[in-house]
């Protein structure tokens, strides 16, 4: 049993190296589709001027 349990962790240390280190991930039409949506520029908004001034101060 122990023989069994030896060659299961080897076993799975080999396929979790090759899945990590060898294999490249390939992009998939959704992933493409996030990365086309992120390049855009997002409307930002400086929302600083509304934080209300630590209490304690005198503005």
């Amino acid at each position: 049993m122990p023989y069994l349990f030896g060659g299961l962790v080897i076993v799975n240390a080999i396929t979790l190296g090759y899945y990590l280190f060898v294999q490249q991930p390939s992009s998939t039409q959704t992933v493409e589709a996030a990365k086309a949506e992120i390049t855009q520029p997002l409307a930002f908004t400086n929302s600083a001027k509304y934080i209300p001034p630590v209490i304690g101060s005198k503005d």
